[in-house]
């Protein structure tokens, strides 16, 4: 389904986004950060904090080297505070990503992945690329959820195509 170029260059792309985006957001203060923007996770902060947990899910899904987020899936929207905070581990968890992906060989993206999913109360498994797709998906969604917040509150989104990516990101 995919080949590990993909994905490489997907990394690449989430890191180059996020790069983009802290500097928005933290010029930004917490009031707007945090205002209820009627997005599904509510605030520019709150989605940002989904993004990251979900890429932290992921990571310790398919490494095992990562450790699951902290905290109940509930209050994943609140778990970081601050935007300070929230790039800090942002910036953390998008060398994690390019390093996994920088190492994937076409052998690690066959076969099926299996975990228990607590949202479901059962055992999910499918394809393993099926679940990088996924993956790779939900950072682009939700950014461009960010995106679009940010540009209703009047600040100005980045450039978000891929084909305009540098080179040396």
């Amino acid at each position: 389904m995919i080949e590990p170029r993909y994905v490489q260059t997907m990394a690449r792309y989430n890191s180059w986004q996020n790069n983009q985006l802290s500097p928005v957001l933290n010029a930004m203060s917490i009031e707007d950060l945090t205002k209820d923007r009627g997005a599904f996770f509510g605030s520019l902060l709150g989605t940002a904090n989904h993004l990251l947990w979900g890429d932290t899910l992921w990571m310790n899904r398919f490494t095992g080297t990562v450790a699951a987020p902290d905290g109940e899936a509930s209050d994943h929207t609140q778990s970081h505070k601050t935007i300070a905070s929230w790039t800090a581990a942002r910036l953390r968890m998008d060398v994690i990503i390019q390093d996994w992906a920088d190492g994937l060989e076409h052998d690690d993206l066959t076969g099926d992945l299996t975990w228990f999913s607590q949202t479901a109360g059962r055992d999910m498994s499918s394809p393993m690329s099926t679940f990088v797709v996924s993956f790779l998906n939900h950072q682009t969604h939700h950014r461009g959820q960010i995106h679009a917040m940010l540009t209703a509150a009047g600040q100005r989104a980045p450039v978000s195509d891929l084909i305009f990516m540098p080179e040396d990101n």
